[in-house]
């Protein structure tokens, strides 16, 4: 692996949440994952199962990789070997994502939601009150 040094002045962030990471320097191996439901309803009817991940196809199906069959031939030089961050800001970051600096020779990152929207027929918005 690329071996260079991380140098940060300042770092700031706000949150980092749900399988989020925070690196600061060199990884070998970076692998983040996250499930969540997100439920929205017009009205409050709860059926007791939608809170279960596993029910859902879009939570346990495969993703289909392609293979990378192409040639690939690359040659690095790093005339500075230093990784300079002055100042870095960040408001927050969620749901298997990352900030990073540094190297990192493999990276896996997965977010998987499912998202709900339970509406009432139309003409029942006068129920609501």
């Amino acid at each position: 692996m690329l071996e260079r040094l991380s140098n940060v002045d300042r770092i700031e962030v706000m949150v980092a949440s749900f399988s989020s990471i925070l690196q600061l320097g060199d990884s070998c191996i970076v692998d983040s994952f996250s499930r969540a439901i997100a439920v929205q309803r017009e009205a409050e009817i709860f059926y007791g199962n939608e809170g279960n991940p596993p029910s859902f196809p879009v939570t346990t199906k495969p993703i289909p990789f392609l293979p990378i069959d192409e040639a690939l031939s690359y040659r690095v030089y790093n005339s500075n070997p230093i990784i300079k961050v002055h100042n870095l800001e960040v408001i927050g970051f969620s749901n298997a994502s990352i900030l990073h600096v540094g190297n990192t020779k493999k990276v896996s990152m997965e977010a998987r939601v499912k998202h709900i929207r339970q509406l009432l027929p139309y003409g029942h918005e006068q129920d609501m009150s």
